[in-house]
């Protein structure tokens, strides 16, 4: 059996993160991740698809699991593109497609071993309320068709199609897709549904984690799904002071310093040569490498990249790319006055591309997007978007009359001694 798995996205839905591949989750690449999640599970015959804009990190990566790495040359060209690029490698062997941004647990992949009696398996998860996607059609428990967003109260089913797909003997595929055309990035599914009327199509049901990293607040969901999996370490190199505290599942990887009287609430991951400062607060967070949380600041539930820095600032609900510094007093608001959502969930922060500095004193407003490369200064509220590669100030105007109030040191004085 040959493995598919997908990579070669351009990651335009999740901006600012610029590759979802090679976002880190507690120090590792979710491709590897992926990787992995496929080996313990017994499949070893891998091949990842990639572009031109990652194909270079993908065979970085794929050295060390002896996976193949194949370029899908017209990217627009979508998932059937992705799959007419294994022809040659698979030929007629068992093909199994795997989305590089579609997370499960290992069950899943326990589901899809062994089966026999149809020509295709499609992973089905069942849902309880509308959500916005590919829904299968099922007659006498066999697929007969994948309806996309047929909205709320029109599903054919309570079972979304989940891009984990097993076909046997896929020459037909190939065919059909070579067959087919469309103005909208849906070869595959057009083929499947060709398919589905030539051969037998089974739905294997699965009620486990799912999580699609599709647009950038996913990265939270999966920050707390890896999160979840941790085992207290603490490296024998790290140095954390008497006063710190350290508190659950956390991971304190080599190099790192702590302290005194940070705090760290897991579940948590500290990257490797990182600082947590005095009386800073980690919580249910991920931080990367050689990145320092300094004197007096709180994440929550956050995700931190590499090489990125904070002075007296509180961090809640963000992701935040690597090389970001964020000068004292910035902050990132994670909630709506009036508490609605935001992107579909109650709070959220800040989110931030790669190489970003914000100034003193600056506010994000929840939901920002900040784009790579770009620079804010100092005493302002970002409530909208920046694009890549920008320089956002503000103007701040002073207005200065002569003072007319007086202090009595004495009133002062008798305060105190109130208060005493």
């Amino acid at each position: 059996m040959k493995v598919l798995l997908l990579a070669a996205g351009r990651s335009k839905r999740a901006k600012p993160i610029e590759d979802k591949n090679f976002l880190r989750f507690c120090g590792k690449y979710l491709i590897k991740h992926q990787i992995e999640a496929l080996k313990s599970a017994g499949f070893e015959d891998i091949i990842i698809v990639g572009g031109v804009h990652n194909l270079e990190k993908l065979r970085k990566v794929a050295q060390k699991y002896d996976a193949k790495v194949v370029e899908q040359k017209n990217l627009d060209e979508g998932m059937a593109g992705a799959v007419l690029s294994v022809e040659d490698l698979v030929g007629a062997e068992d093909l199994f497609i795997v989305s590089g941004n579609d997370v499960v647990d290992s069950s899943a992949y326990d589901a899809m071993k062994n089966l026999s009696g149809a020509d295709s398996y499609l992973l089905a998860r069942e849902v309880s309320e509308y959500f916005p996607g590919g829904y299968l059609k099922i007659e006498a428990e066999k697929i007969t068709g994948i309806i996309e967003k047929p909205g709320a109260g029109n599903e054919p089913s309570n079972l979304i199609n989940l891009v984990l797909h097993l076909h046997k003997n896929p020459k037909r595929l190939f065919e059909i897709l070579k067959e087919v055309s469309s103005e909208k990035d849906d070869r595959y599914e057009i083929a499947l549904d060709i398919l589905m009327k030539e051969r037998t199509f089974q739905a294997v049901p699965y009620n486990g984690f799912w999580q699609a990293l599709k647009f950038p607040q996913h990265v939270l969901n999966l920050n707390n799904f890896f999160l979840s999996k941790l085992e207290k370490s603490i490296a024998e190199d790290a140095q954390i002071s008497k006063t710190a505290v350290i508190n659950g599942n956390v991971v304190i990887e080599s190099g790192v310093k702590i302290f005194d009287h940070a705090v760290i609430q897991g579940p948590a991951y500290i990257g490797k040569n990182s600082i947590v400062g005095n009386n800073a607060l980690v919580r249910e967070s991920s931080i990367g490498k050689r990145s320092v949380i300094g004197f007096n600041t709180e994440v929550a539930r956050s995700y931190v990249g590499d090489d990125t820095w904070f002075h007296s600032n509180y961090i809640g609900d963000s992701i935040i790319g690597n090389n970001c510094g964020f000068g004292a007093g910035a902050i990132c608001a994670n909630l709506r006055l009036d508490e609605k959502k935001i992107e579909e969930t109650n709070k959220l922060g800040a989110i931030l591309g790669d190489n970003i500095r914000i100034g003193v004193n600056t506010s994000l407003m929840p939901g920002v997007k900040i784009g790579s490369n770009t620079m804010i200064t100092s005493g302002l509220v970002v409530a909208q978007d920046i694009e890549a590669g920008k320089y956002v100030s503000g103007k701040i105007e002073l207005k200065i009359d002569d003072n007319k109030a007086t202090i009595d040191p004495e009133a002062r004085n008798a305060m105190m001694l109130k208060l005493k």
